[in-house]
């Protein structure tokens, strides 16, 4: 099934030999303690008429004063402080941790602090979101991820995927030099309408037999790696797509494209494939994929797809996860699309990374103007109306058709709609059960001149830019209420929508998309997942020239770019990053990666507040893992969780796997220890889920960094008391291991009520080792 939040709507097959797997279509400061520009703003001054020099000095010599108890001097707050303004404004910008601003905001003279952001556009400006492109200022210049790994130079990104469209600018090869020697891939089949290689997308295979086995035989246009739906091109882009200037979708947020590392190379596996109604990928194929993608030599492996997590060893994703890992090879996962429902996260091996998806602070703005006066912005990248007047304003169910139901018509499905009652007419379309473009396809069929499409209550606030195929705007639940009351308040309601523009720095951001799965795991609930959250609503990257935008069969558009939204478009900015960090340290393992990505991310927004879901209450760690990706502090998290194929397998023991089946997932000897326990497991997360008196965890950090003394501080959840020991590790070299206990215990019975939330951060002042901490008591387990 194709892997957009719209395509739940299909069904699934299941094989009793094989697992049909759903495709999950649908941010910062820089490492080194490296800081960021934030604005303190504390409200006006009460100067007199009369302003002297020295007053304007005092005021500075205040905000040094002021600034100096948070950041531990006065004279580093004087090298941190950028401006002063002591004339109008009272307040300053200054570069600082994003602890330090968090803890500013909290003081009660402070009225605000907020991140220094560029007002400009750029199309895939989810990179510009996680600061890749920037610069920035900690008493001298220090280059983002981007230069410091040379843009991902050589290192190769394969993609389990649709395929690719390998005409795009995205992929060519101009200013490459030659394929890496280590590579052992190939386009296969490379004529006849299939793909060819160069020094950018250096491979291409396609695996059908495990459809084919389910689905009876294939015709000659499965015998290629190309992309006949366009997931697999946007998804391969994402991660590691060519820098391309003037790209947009209809027009719609001109900029420049590029992939998290535009310099790798990269190759496509074909490994889903499009039956009547959305795209499978069967287990079969996926594990060809993989073994194929490892003897390839690829060094990190991208998946925007999945299934209802399993057993690990009924997991054809997880299983051939396991034998990448083991290789070297980071793999990275989406985490599903069906939130908000909790337990519902998929991939969730420890060995891979799961990714959620939350927004970013670019909109794509379209205004719905109601005669009474009421203007509710939306999101679209549709054509605009006709013409921008007020038009008449129905909803669904007044232009239900004789045969269909109110409900459906409301819904806007599939022949419940009449022409003549639509015709001319802006439609109100609840959003549910079919796809949004779909919504729009039904109301222009019905001869509606444009379509509101109001979330339902599941969908809360998360509104999505579609490329529908008659103007339209995507509004939020709330609005969507005052559409459906105005309609009904007023024999003649009448209503317009603005065309569509890009917008940046119009609102919080990030906050968790309504659709990405939550846990807690239902497999391994000691595992918390998803790990990690990264831009995945409204995402530009290269699009097939096979199908229209909307991928609907009577859309003619062809566009290069096109916006898509889910797990499956944050997968891949992950993966991205995780090729940048592989270009810059090698020597890393794929648990170290993970760790790097996990212990630097953040847990607050572009304004300083805690990240929020898509009905903006706070959301946790179920949602984000341990946050949201911060590159540029990814490259040097000072210390990691690192984990060895050992470790796995005595993960596996303290699952209860046996010693045989544990020997022959690791091709090796092995021997179950007694002492093995998954509390033990050296994951970047610590979740207890039923914790009952007192429980001791035991994890260990290496040092990836300089030498250095690194104190612990905790943040402990309601009702539960934690103890560290010891409190200070003190690493003389880079490679060096230290142990730590935490004893959780129970305050007093009955205080944790289901799962509480706290953290862990290992600091030396510079780096910030974050973990989040998830309990459970037992008896509300």
């Amino acid at each position: 099934m194709i892997l957009t939040e719209q395509s739940k709507m299909w069904s699934s097959k299941l094989s009793a030999f094989f697992l049909l797997f759903i495709i999950f279509p649908t941010f910062q400061t820089p490492a080194f303690a490296v800081e960021n520009s934030y604005i303190v703003y504390l409200g006006s001054h009460a100067h007199g008429p009369e302003v002297s020099e020295a007053d304007l000095d005092r005021v500075t010599d205040y905000h040094y004063e002021f600034l100096g108890t948070f950041v531990g001097s006065k004279e580093r707050a004087k090298n941190a402080v950028i401006y002063s303004f002591n004339r109008y404004i009272n307040g300053f910008v200054a570069i600082l941790e994003e602890e330090e601003a968090a803890e500013i905001a909290k003081h009660p003279k402070v009225v605000s602090v907020f991140l220094n952001q560029a007002r400009k556009l750029h199309t895939t400006h989810s990179w510009e979101f996680m600061l890749l492109d920037k610069q920035v200022r900690t008493g001298f210049y220090q280059n983002s991820l981007w230069n410091e790994a040379r843009f991902g130079e050589d290192t190769i990104i394969g993609n389990l995927d649709t395929g690719v469209w390998p005409k795009l600018e995205s992929f060519s090869d101009r200013g490459f030099g030659p394929v890496p020697s280590r590579w052992k891939g190939i386009c296969q089949n490379d004529t006849n309408g299939g793909v060819p290689c160069n020094r950018k997308l250096i491979g291409a295979r396609y695996f059908n037999k495990g459809y084919a086995a389910n689905n009876g035989p294939i015709n000659s246009s499965m015998e290629s790696a190309l992309d006949q739906e366009g997931h697999g091109t946007h998804t391969l882009s994402t991660a590691g797509g060519n820098f391309v200037p003037g790209a947009n979708v209809l027009g719609v947020g001109n900029g420049t494209a590029r992939g998290g590392s535009p310099r790798a190379r990269v190759a496509a596996y074909k490994v889903c494939w499009e039956p009547v109604n959305g795209s499978q990928c069967f287990d079969a194929d996926i594990m060809a994929a993989f073994e194929m993608a490892i003897n390839d030599g690829v060094d990190v492996l991208s998946l925007s797809l999945g299934g209802p997590p399993s057993n690990y060893f009924n997991d054809g994703l997880s299983i051939g996860a396991f034998h990448a890992v083991k290789k070297g090879v980071v793999v990275v996962c989406s985490a599903g699309n069906d939130g908000p429902t909790a337990g519902t996260v998929t991939n969730v091996s420890p060995w891979m990374i799961t990714v959620g998806a939350s927004t970013m602070d670019r909109e794509f703005q379209t205004f719905v103007e109601l005669q009474n006066g009421l203007r509710l912005k939306g999101s679209s990248l549709s054509k605009a109306l006709p013409e921008e007047r007020f038009y008449s304003l129905i909803n669904g169910a007044q232009a239900k058709a004789a045969n269909a139901s109110a409900e459906d018509a409301m819904l806007c499905l599939d022949g419940t709609l009449d022409p003549a009652k639509a015709k001319g007419k802006i439609l109100a379309c609840l959003r549910g059960k079919t796809a949004r473009v779909d919504k729009g396809l039904q109301a222009s069929l019905a001869g509606a001149v444009g379509m509101i499409l109001c979330n339902d209550a599941a969908s809360g606030n998360e509104i999505i830019a579609d490329p529908h195929v008659l103007p339209a705007s995507h509004i939020n639940y709330k609005d969507g209420l005052a559409v459906f009351a105005y309609i009904n308040s007023t024999k003649d309601p009448l209503g317009l929508i603005t065309p569509p523009k890009a917008q940046i720095g119009t609102k919080p951001a990030p906050f968790m998309a309504a659709f990405s799965s939550q846990g807690p795991n239902l497999v391994t609930p000691e595992i918390l997942k998803p790990d990690i959250t990264a831009p995945g609503v409204d995402i530009i990257a290269g699009f097939t020239g096979a199908t229209s935008p909307s991928n609907l069969p009577s859309d003619n558009r062809r566009v290069a770019f096109n916006t898509m939204s889910g797990t499956s478009m944050s997968c891949p900015h992950v993966s991205g990053i995780a090729g940048l960090l592989k270009t810059l340290h090698p020597d890393w393992s794929p648990a170290a990666i993970r760790s790097a990505i996990m212990t630097t991310a953040r847990t607050r927004d572009n304004t300083v507040h805690p990240v929020l879901n898509g009905s903006f209450v706070k959301a946790t760690p179920f949602s984000y893992g341990a946050g949201h990706i911060r590159p540029n502090r990814a490259m040097d998290p000072g210390l990691v969780y690192d984990l060895t194929v050992n470790d796995y397998l005595d993960f596996l023991c303290a699952l209860g796997y046996n010693q045989t089946e544990v020997e022959l997932f690791s091709e090796a000897p092995c021997k179950c220890r007694k002492s093995a326990s998954l509390l033990h497991f050296n994951n970047p997360s610590i979740a207890v889920p039923k914790l009952s008196g007192t429980v001791r965890v035991t994890r260990r950090l290496k040092n990836v960094g300089s030498p250095g003394t690194y104190s612990a501080r905790v943040r402990k959840p309601a009702g539960i008391s934690i103890r560290v020991k010891p409190k200070t590790l003190k690493f003389k070299k880079v490679g060096e291991e230290k142990r730590f206990k935490l004893t959780l215990k129970l305050e007093k019975p009955g205080v944790a009520k289901g799962y509480v939330f706290g953290g862990l951060i290992w600091s030396d002042g510079k780096h910030y080792v974050r973990s989040p901490i998830v309990v459970a008591a037992a008896a509300a387990y």
